[in-house]
């Protein structure tokens, strides 16, 4: 496997699992509770590096189904707002948007990697990542988020996705297969699939994110609300660790980590 460095920070091949805190600016998030107000934002990251997170994940529009759009100034100001709360942190910092004017802004900050669910679609926003030298975590998308249906749709989306990589001299990369409804194309069963088989995914010989974190199909499984979906999330990330992720997405930092640490210890004898 060709390992991702984010800020000196190593995922991949012989690295410890990595831990990626959500922060998330959006309260238009499924998960409502796992809003943070700007003013609220570094002490939360404070808490989730002292709980063990590697690295935070800024994101400030949800993608959810059904959820209220917003524009992209008002997700530029978001995201900007809560990056001046952590300038000079010295925190590993990811920002999770698809829009390349939003992450001009982000630029003018202390960001690492950029998360694009996108997948890379839009060569204005590709250019800016390459010229920067910025890794990236890039989700398999042919076109627009969600439209990989299937475990079959997933393998053709990630080959497109490293095309548009290579093609773009961004070789420091991170694949997320996508879990995740995102469209109303998308079942739970896919979903569930996609976590069945997502050991299949290592064929790119890139590092997997597991970014299942209190999703729906988990819910619907066990008929709960994202605020009780936290056991249920450890499972499915417990299962994915099996299968080779490198980094995990979590609303939850404290829990995870230490369902890291039993699995590295059980598994990989650290």
């Amino acid at each position: 496997m060709r390992p991702c460095t984010i800020n000196k920070l190593t995922i991949g091949g012989e690295a410890p699992v990595r831990v990626m805190g959500v922060i998330n600016c959006s309260p238009e998030s499924f998960y409502s509770d796992s809003f943070i107000p700007t003013k609220e934002i570094h002490a939360k990251a404070v808490e989730m590096v002292e709980a063990g997170a590697d690295m935070l994940d800024i994101g400030a529009r949800s993608t959810a189904p059904n959820t209220q759009a917003i524009s992209g100034t008002q997700e530029a100001e978001r995201i900007d707002g809560a990056l001046r709360e952590l300038d000079g942190t010295g925190f590993t910092i990811s920002v999770d948007t698809m829009n390349p004017w939003v992450l001009d802004v982000c630029m003018q900050h202390e960001i690492h990697a950029v998360n694009d669910i996108a997948g890379f679609c839009s060569p204005a926003y590709v250019k800016r990542v390459a010229d920067a030298g910025l890794p990236a975590i890039v989700m398999a998308t042919g076109y627009q988020p969600g439209d990989a249906v299937g475990v079959v749709a997933t393998h053709q989306a990630l080959v497109h996705v490293m095309q548009r990589c290579e093609s773009a001299g961004v070789g420091n990369v991170i694949l997320d297969p996508g879990i995740g409804l995102w469209t109303p194309l998308r079942s739970v069963e896919d979903d569930w699939e996609l976590c069945r088989r997502f050991d299949e995914f290592l064929r790119y010989d890139r590092p997997l994110l597991a970014a299942a974190s209190r999703k729906s199909f988990i819910g619907n499984l066990l008929n709960k609300e994202p605020q009780d979906r936290l056991f249920g999330s450890l499972a499915v990330n417990l299962t994915l660790l099996q299968k080779g992720a490198a980094m995990v997405r979590t609303h939850d930092v404290k829990e995870t980590v230490d369902t890291i640490r039993v699995f590295e210890h059980l598994v990989k004898r650290r």
